[in-house]
């Protein structure tokens, strides 16, 4: 199954057992703000964006968690043109305090994490061409609009991604790439309800990506209980629909992580080394 998700920006390193994909021919420019933070999208990139959203919400309803379609429905997202980030900041900031930033299209790891650690939500401001619709490397618009903000609103969820960006501040590089995989099989793919006909989607990788919302509640993968260690030991691929989700028991088990000493168990898991990869 061709996966269809975009990676988010702390994603962008590859994991250390990840292969190379084929570079995009054509790099992706992110749009420039005017003085007033305003962005004129052209009538392609909005019909994407239409064409995009459209797809998604056939797929969501009885697979995404609560908490993320109550946090959609807050957004209230325009269907027929690429949002301004000041109308999803205004929602943001009523709810738990973030607010987008406007970025180009890769960043470092050391600037999303001081953005996150500052409440500032990285948001690439470019839209896929028609040629990737199903694929693409680079986290455009849509992925981190409809993938991770709904969420935001989430206290929990927030307070994860600000400790995330704090710890990232701090950790080596080498900690870092474990701290990935933290992000990765949470923020990104992560699961939440341990009953399978109970289960939810959280993952803004998986709710960018109308294939892999289908298939991560499918049975067909495996399912792990959610253990940090366990977590910061596998590996992943950013190029391939995912073999393994770990599953949190609620939203605010991301509380419990983020007040966890994260730093100890990272230390733990470069001592004990990576799990054979299963892709």
């Amino acid at each position: 199954m061709e996966r269809t998700a975009s990676p988010t920006q702390s994603s962008l390193i590859q994991d250390q057992n990840s292969s190379p994909s084929a570079p995009t021919k054509e790099p992706y420019v992110s749009h420039t703000p005017d003085s007033n933070g305003f962005i004129q999208y052209s009538q392609p990139e909005n019909e994407m964006w239409h064409a995009l959203l459209s797809r998604q919400e056939k797929q969501i309803p009885n697979r995404a968690c609560p908490e993320y379609l109550e946090g959609l429905e807050k957004l209230n997202l325009p269907q027929n043109n690429i949002p301004q980030l000041s109308d999803i900041d205004a929602v943001l900031q009523s709810t738990t305090g973030w607010q987008t930033a406007a970025v180009p299209a890769l960043i470092s790891f050391g600037k999303f994490f001081k953005l996150l650690a500052n409440k500032q939500f990285p948001v690439a401001t470019f839209i896929r061409r028609p040629e990737d619709m199903d694929y693409i490397q680079e986290p455009d618009i849509f992925h981190e609009i409809v993938g991770h903000c709904p969420l935001l609103t989430h206290p929990a969820f927030a307070a994860f991604n600000e400790t995330y960006g704090k710890l990232g501040l701090e950790a080596s590089k080498e900690e870092r790439v474990f701290l990935a995989r933290m992000y990765w099989f949470t923020i990104e793919f992560g699961l939440v309800g341990r009953k399978l006909d109970e289960r939810r989607i959280y993952g803004g990788g998986i709710l960018s990506s109308p294939s892999e919302t289908v298939y991560a509640l499918s049975g067909e993968p495996e399912y792990r209980e959610f253990d940090l260690i366990d977590v910061l030991r596998t590996p992943y691929r950013i190029d391939h629909i995912q073999p393994i989700y770990y599953v949190i028991d609620d939203l605010d088990t991301l509380f419990d992580i983020a007040n966890s000493d994260v730093m100890s168990e990272v230390k733990k898991a470069m001592s004990l080394g990576l799990f054979d990869p299963t892709y």
